[in-house]
């Protein structure tokens, strides 16, 4: 088929999904972020999921022609009114009460039903329990654009696999899984990702079992990490270090090599709430998916409480006392602050009445201001703090030397378990 490819929404899975479609199709980038777009049009991704030189060079001037290659972006409707694909990658989040929120799975549907017509196909790649495709987008395509699906237009469904900050799995070295709402749809959808993704697709039967493979995707790995968060807690009022004991079971050709910490960021912290919100509609109260996101929800709290507790043994005052959070985003090397769960950390230490001071040279200070009402700073530290917390291990804290920036006594704490084992350095 001759393609015409849109791409709803231009973050951290969209922009590189269409600079790698552009390559080969004509692909226009649509986002209602007017910033956005024009920070991309001049060649400049603050997300660095995409370098400044591969985005100029997708880039073409003028809205491209069937035939035609590149990447032209838009917040305008008339922009997208001729393309014959659709490919949703919105945000798909939890609200206070950690209930899935569709509102920009609706938002998006909204506007590409705007532009439907008859034979296009509308391809879902945002996270979402079993049935959302189908049952809750497919509903707002029909009744915005006054056609029938599967008889006017097709669906299909192909979850984003991209890991922020990631430069070696990038998009199109992860092998996607595919999905379409008739057999025939499915194979011309696993056709078009196949044209790009070099790592190979796998077709699922159905949308439902795409969506599904998904969302556990992440559970599992959420209950693997809650699982040695838990053995930490364990561990540590054994006196026993749980990096020397994952290390010495590791050792097993067949051991899961998970690593305690904090889990945030907009997949991880956030998924396993899609499965277990649709469980709990068909009656079943899912227990281990739901006491895994307890546990690691609550490691923030336990952070800050065994800082506390390590300054105590050192005879420092905690109130009033001065705290180094070194990171802020979800997780190293990266921009993304969605889901912090750094914050959690820095907002239990306040609670304790420490003055908490932030050093992320990734995050963007107006972002964080903006998101949690948090001052934090791009530039190196420079006095002396009670106590230092390691709590993302981006590459510039490796050249940093923390202990020089402790006052006698002061004491290190490393949520990432990265430094060498010696007094004053504690270990999640």
């Amino acid at each position: 088929m001759n393609h015409k490819i849109t791409i709803i929404g231009l973050g951290y899975v969209g922009l590189p999904l269409a600079r790698l479609f552009s390559t080969k199709y004509p692909v226009v980038g649509f986002d209602i972020n007017e910033k956005r777009i024009a920070d991309l049009n001049a060649g400049k991704d603050d997300t660095l999921e995409v370098e400044d030189d591969l985005l100029k060079s997708a880039l073409v001037a003028n809205n491209p022609d069937f035939g035609a290659t590149g990447l032209f972006c838009s917040n305008q409707l008339e922009d997208i009114a001729d393309s014959n694909i659709y490919i949703v990658t919105v945000p798909t989040p939890v609200d206070k009460n950690n209930r899935p929120d569709l509102t920009p799975l609706y938002k998006a549907s909204e506007t590409v039903a705007k532009v439907l017509k008859k034979g296009d196909i509308v391809i879902y790649e945002s996270t979402v329990y079993p049935g959302v495709t189908e049952e809750e987008c497919i509903p707002v395509l029909e009744k915005n654009s006054g056609l029938k699906f599967n008889v006017d237009f097709f669906a299909g469904y192909s979850p984003e696999r991209i890991n922020p900050g990631d430069k070696l799995h990038t998009v199109e070295k992860i092998l996607k899984v595919t999905a379409g709402s008739t057999p025939e749809i499915g194979k011309i959808v696993d056709d078009l990702y196949k044209s790009v993704i070099i790592a190979g697709t796998h077709l699922a039967p159905t949308i439902k079992v795409a969506e599904a493979a998904k969302v556990i995707e992440n559970s599992q790995r959420d209950i693997n990490i809650a699982f040695v968060n838990e053995l930490a807690k364990i561990f540590n009022l054994m006196g026993i270090d749980t990096h020397d004991v994952l290390t010495a079971a590791g050792t097993k050709w067949n051991f899961l090599p998970f690593k305690p910490g904090l889990v945030g960021g907009h997949c991880i912290g956030v998924d396993p709430y899609y499965l277990a919100q649709k469980a709990q509609e068909f009656g079943y109260h899912p227990e281990i998916i739901l006491a895994g996101r307890r546990m690691n929800d609550s490691m923030g709290q336990y952070v800050a409480s065994e800082t506390v507790k390590q300054m105590l043994r050192q005879d420092l005052k905690v109130n009033g006392s001065d705290v180094l959070v070194l990171g802020f985003t979800f997780k190293e090397n990266c921009p993304d602050v969605r889901n912090t769960k750094v914050v959690d950390v820095v907002k239990n230490l306040e609670d304790y009445g420490i003055n908490v001071s932030i050093y992320d040279p990734w995050a963007n200070p107006e972002e964080v201001k903006h998101e949690y009402g948090l001052e934090t700073s791009t530039k190196p530290p420079f006095k002396k703090y009670d106590a230092v917390v390691l709590a993302v291990s981006h590459k510039e804290f490796e050249s940093l030397n923390i202990k020089n920036l402790l006052s006698e006594n002061g004491i290190i704490y490393d949520v990432k378990g990265i430094l060498e084992k010696e007094n004053g350095i504690t270990r999640l």
